[in-house]
């Protein structure tokens, strides 16, 4: 049976897709630079803030493969991460009373490595909200993936986290919206060459699940590791209401309105409609 709809959020959620360019390797450093575009974003009126994926330590394959124990940050149990290198990005989230979602290398206390996206709360704790599920090409020969899915609770607002290529996926994103999601939040890696998947991939899981979807990505860097930009905010129908442009850092800040997402939903019955299996037999035909 189809599960219940959650309920409508009490109140507009103002939001931030963050697009910049991290130094590879140097954590410390793009934690400073994620400390100063949260608050840029906090000025603006934004109680998420979204970061590309990997951010921290930069999505540079070459770097991650060759210094693991500089690049990656741990947990004590599973979840916390206490890492001193992080002081100025937990200090920006409490000031501004934003809550910050920032792609980091992760090392478990098994020794599994995820990519991972770190929560940072509005006190300034950190821990791991969400590790990637479907890791993409070479991605699968320094990572392992993760084994379920995450909701982010804000403000009566239900966020699916996701990771660039989960988001190529249609049931990645249908996964959260059926555990009622009103967002999906995406920090990702675009690379040069790749807008038109881009622009596609996330506002089709905005459309196909009538929920807002937040994509942020990463810009500059030489080839073959040069990134696109392009950040955005997705309405529940997949139109933008932010986007940035292929290059340049920038913060892109849109309100989430529980009003309009309600009217969509009530327009677009998708999830309500949906079947709880397409059938398992299919009829074939020759023409």
């Amino acid at each position: 049976m189809t599960p219940p709809p959650a309920a409508l959020p009490p109140a507009p959620l103002t939001v931030a897709a963050v697009q910049a360019e991290p130094v590879p390797g140097d954590v410390a450093g793009n934690a400073a630079t994620a400390a100063r575009l949260v608050t840029r974003a906090a000025e603006r009126g934004a109680r998420v803030a979204v970061l590309p994926e990997l951010f921290l330590p930069a999505y540079h394959p070459p770097t991650l493969s060759a210094d693991p124990a500089g690049t990656d940050v741990a947990t004590t149990d599973e979840r916390t991460v206490t890492d001193p290198r992080l002081a100025p990005l937990c200090e920006a989230a409490a000031a501004g009373g934003v809550t910050v979602v920032v792609g980091a290398a992760v090392r478990h206390p098994d020794g599994r490595r995820t990519i991972s996206s770190l929560v940072v709360d509005r006190g300034g704790a950190v821990r791991v909200g969400y590790d990637k599920q479907q890791l993409w090409g070479d991605e699968r020969e320094l990572f392992s993936p993760g084994s379920r899915g995450a909701t982010l609770l804000v403000d009566g607002w239900r966020l699916g986290l996701g990771i660039c290529y989960d988001g190529c996926f249609p049931e990645h994103g249908r996964a959260a919206a059926a555990d009622g999601a009103h967002g999906y939040l995406c920090p990702s890696g675009y690379l040069a060459g790749s807008e038109h998947r881009r622009d596609l991939y996330y506002a089709a899981r905005a459309l196909d699940n009538t929920m807002y979807v937040v994509f942020a990505n990463a810009v500059g860097g030489a080839d073959p590791w040069r990134f696109n930009g392009g950040a955005a905010v997705y309405d529940p129908e997949g139109r933008p209401l932010a986007r940035g442009a292929d290059a340049g850092e920038d913060v892109l800040v849109a309100t989430l309105d529980p009003a309009q997402l309600a009217a969509t939903r009530a327009a677009h019955s998708m999830l309500a409609d949906r079947l709880p299996d397409q059938g398992s037999d299919r009829l074939s035909l020759v023409g």
